[in-house]
């Protein structure tokens, strides 16, 4: 980025806001009532996308708290002979063990309870528990050998949502929005869901608004919260008693102040805020339309389930992920909490899965029979995996498992990803892996390959150096995985 190319630009849009903010204002007015429609691309990178995408937009759907590879992807039958005995030092070599299992004498091998299946052309053995993700094994990209240096669950995420463990990095989501632009009028680039988990025995993670920062980026990259309830976007509504002609009124005001405060100071962060307000009010009339799900058939809701009418459900959340790309939003991301399985898996994996599993077969068919899925990449995973061995106690009929960084299971559909493939191999422990590893800069590579972008090609100037998603190690997508 060249900040005295970035200036005169600047320059010419102050000049250009100066004489055009209530222009803008009557454009923004006139959208009211009016739902969001996609329109072609503003803003994003010139030369952007490098090549023709397969992904015109992506829904990452993050399992916070890291889904067992062991108990749903990853089947290693071999492990029944091996119940309560303690994983050899062989397959361990010494590696580093988080403080809640470090302590233990033993650690006692934890055979997966549940039953596998396999499934599809590729034969992929897939968990009892996830019975629909096996009906679509042929549309899905298994991933068995991700693999990341984080062993605890906020620098994990933050390195797989941001390329970094230590926050104040853009994610994922704010670099596409940077790079590529919006598809909409009237609703943000990058939209953010938070889906509650049904089981009160599950563990939860903590999760903070840093993982949907634009960091150094401009803050119109943020990913903007889409809430359950009667405000679904905080603070876009007008006051009570305050109509819509009085908060465009103030809206010029206000963006005339701030063209004021732009001449003197000069920050393209002014700039940002007269944008950011001009969305919100256009978002007054987009949102409800988009949050009211009354025009639904019920031939959705068969296919979602019952939950999806319940706001703030995972399968709720996956219907409006639908509704959103629907409507051009460039990058969607739901978190769902609830899969820390360290204790009382049995009990509180099952009920994890069945909040999900349909949902994600429904939200692949949804897509598909609207033409949408090959140009929608779509994303399942957690940030690390779990431990073949057991922490704490462990019965025939219980158990749970520790952090394990060193090896985890994902899978991809949708644009730009080639289905019925189960990439690599670990060994019989689910613990170190044996063939074809994909480490998180390569997944993430992967993810903006899809999309048309060469990550060593997108970067952003700050603080004297050329900064990358994928950082500054090697990184390449994965050729197998790609259509």
């Amino acid at each position: 980025m060249d900040f005295q190319k970035e200036a005169i630009l600047t320059e010419t849009r102050r000049q250009f806001f100066a004489h055009g903010a209530r222009g803008l204002g009557v454009a923004a007015l006139a959208s009211l009532g009016k739902s969001a429609t996609i329109s072609q691309p503003k803003g994003g990178l010139p030369g952007l996308p490098h090549f023709a995408p397969k992904a015109k937009r992506a829904i990452y759907l993050h399992m916070v708290g890291a889904p067992p590879q062991i108990d749903l992807l990853d089947y290693k039958p071999e492990m029944r002979n091996w119940f309560d005995k303690d994983l050899p030092d062989s397959i361990r070599r010494g590696q580093r063990l988080t403080t809640m299992t470090s302590g233990q004498t033993r650690f006692p091998i934890a055979p997966s309870i549940f039953k596998f299946n396999q499934y599809g052309k590729s034969g992929a053995w897939i968990s009892e528990l996830l019975p629909n993700l096996g009906k679509m094994v042929d549309d899905v990209a298994i991933i068995r050998t991700m693999n990341t240096e984080a062993i605890n669950h906020e620098p994990a995420i933050t390195f797989i949502q941001t390329g970094f463990m230590i926050a104040g990095k853009p994610c994922l989501g704010s670099w596409v929005a940077y790079g590529l632009g919006s598809m909409n009028e009237d609703l943000p680039t990058f939209v953010v869901m938070n889906a509650t988990h049904s089981h009160p025995k599950a563990n939860v993670q903590a999760i903070s608004a840093r993982l949907w920062s634009a960091g150094f980026l401009s803050g119109e990259y943020s990913g903007v919260p889409l809430r359950s309830g009667i405000d679904p976007v905080l603070y876009i509504n007008n006051p009570d008693g305050v109509p819509s002609a009085v908060r465009r009124r103030m809206l010029d005001a206000l963006g005339e102040l701030n063209q004021l405060q732009h001449q003197k100071i000069g920050d393209p962060e002014t700039l940002t805020r007269i944008k950011q307000y001009e969305m919100a009010f256009r978002m007054q009339s987009s949102v409800p339309d988009l949050t009211d799900l009354s025009k639904e058939p019920e031939s959705i809701y068969k296919l979602y389930g019952e939950d999806a009418r319940k706001p703030g459900t995972y399968a709720h959340r996956a219907l409006m992920a639908r509704r959103l790309v629907e409507r051009g939003v460039r990058f969607v991301q739901v978190y769902q909490r609830g899969w820390d399985v360290h204790g009382n898996l049995p009990e509180v994996l099952p009920s994890q899965c069945k909040d999900v599993d349909q949902a994600n077969w429904a939200l692949i068919q949804d897509l598909k029979q609207r033409g949408l899925l090959d140009e929608t990449l779509v994303i399942w995973g957690g940030e690390f995996g779990r431990t073949i061995y057991s922490q704490g106690k462990l019965t025939p009929t219980d158990y749970g498992r520790d952090h394990h960084p060193r090896c985890f299971s994902l899978w991809m559909a949708g644009g730009g990803i080639k289905g019925g493939v189960v990439h690599g191999e670990t060994d019989e422990f689910s613990y170190n892996i044996v063939k074809d590893p994909v480490h998180v800069r390569d997944f993430q590579a992967t993810i903006l390959h899809c999309l048309g972008i060469d990550h060593d090609r997108f970067t952003f100037k700050f603080q004297g150096l050329d900064q990358r998603l994928t950082g500054v190690e090697k990184a390449e997508p994965v050729k197998a995985l790609l259509a």
